[in-house]
């Protein structure tokens, strides 16, 4: 047990202070690239119903989109490679749309019409 001694001046210690006000450096979203936001998403690019295990961090948005785009079985298709879902036109065209907005950025998303 440390013990503060009035002769020696006080406490003492060997470690330098934790900056508490310096934040981590935000973790990229997985299908954009973007920053995220204070909400993290985390996806399974394969479904847990087709026997995903694996989970990548994602904005709500982009996460939302995949789902309206894309069935399980098409995701579990492309599994983690990411560049087979931007191939797609309407994934590719939500991409760039969203590249300028802010990390915390929210929207409605368009359902596909299946």
């Amino acid at each position: 047990m440390a013990r503060k001694h009035a002769k020696r001046g006080g406490w003492t210690d060997d470690e330098p202070e934790a900056n508490e006000d310096e934040a981590p450096p935000p973790v990229p979203c997985w299908l954009c690239g973007r920053p995220t936001g204070t909400t993290i998403v985390w996806h399974h690019p394969v479904p847990k119903s087709r026997g995903g295990r694996d989970v990548v961090p994602m904005h709500g948005i982009c996460q939302q989109t995949l789902i309206a785009n894309f069935t399980n079985s098409e995701l579990q298709r492309a599994g983690l490679d990411v560049d087979v879902l931007l191939a797609h036109p309407p994934i590719r065209k939500f991409v760039d749309w969203v590249a300028n907005k802010d990390p915390d950025f929210t929207a409605s998303v368009t359902k596909k019409g299946r």
